[in-house]
């Protein structure tokens, strides 16, 4: 039978938690670059919006907690791009804004930032 210390356990915890979070940017990216390749607001641009959505909306909820063993700087730095992020799909939504790139290339840069 085989034992496993604690840290190993946790390492592969966190480990895994990366990899679904990188899943999850990865859809999310995939999403807007369908929604941005539409050139109009359609069903694509919706189903980019809500995931987006979802997903940073997920994140800010495992940031805010005191569990999260981030440093504070970092969670708030990670809030503040949440925020924008979901600020900018509103305007998307709202049809004033049509900045999928710009929401893009902030997934991709904290994306990246995983591995």
């Amino acid at each position: 039978m085989y034992q496993f210390s604690y840290a190993e356990i946790m390492e592969d915890d966190v480990a895994d938690a990366k990899t679904r979070e990188r899943q999850a940017l990865d859809r999310s990216i995939e999403l807007l670059k369908a929604a941005r390749e539409e050139k109009r607001y359609s069903r694509a641009s919706i189903e980019a919006l809500f995931y987006t959505r979802r997903v940073w909306i997920r994140f800010i909820e495992d940031l805010r907690q005191p569990e999260n063993e981030l440093n504070a700087d970092l969670r708030a730095n990670l809030i503040s791009i949440a925020i924008w992020i979901l600020k900018e799909c509103e305007q998307i939504r709202r049809r004033q804004s049509d900045n999928f790139q710009g929401i893009i290339d902030v997934t991709t840069i904290i994306r990246d930032g995983l591995k």
